[in-house]
């Protein structure tokens, strides 16, 4: 399973960001191959708009199945959702903590956005 992780830095230790479109990382996990870590920096962070589309669309080209992360607004929920991405919300703690959690099947699948429209660009 290949796993993205909106993150505020580049490793197992770094904490997870709450925001998807606008963190500053993905982090992109094989749990097959848990050595075999990378980053992708995320160029819209700093975007005026769109970012959580652009963002949803960088995950989608690194061929992710489930996207993890505090908070996801509507358009990128729509985007991942249409590419048929699952989306678990409400993460919190390190990315080591994260995938403890997800291998003990502790997050659930969420099947609506969580935040409202450009709530990235408050936090």
């Amino acid at each position: 399973m290949i796993i993205c992780i909106s993150s505020k830095g580049k490793d197992l230790n770094s904490e997870v960001d709450p925001r998807f479109g606008r963190c500053p990382y993905f982090l992109i996990i094989n749990t097959e191959e848990m050595e075999k870590i990378e980053y992708i920096s995320n160029e819209s962070a700093m975007t005026a708009g769109g970012a959580g589309i652009q963002a949803a669309q960088t995950v989608t080209k690194a061929g992710v199945e489930v996207v993890i992360t505090g908070n996801i607004g509507p358009n990128a929920f729509q985007t991942l959702s249409s590419a048929g991405i699952k989306i678990v919300t409400g993460a919190t703690g390190t990315i080591k903590e994260i995938l403890e959690k997800y291998d003990k099947d502790e997050f659930k699948e969420i099947q609506a956005p969580t935040v409202g429209s450009h709530a990235g660009m408050r936090g």
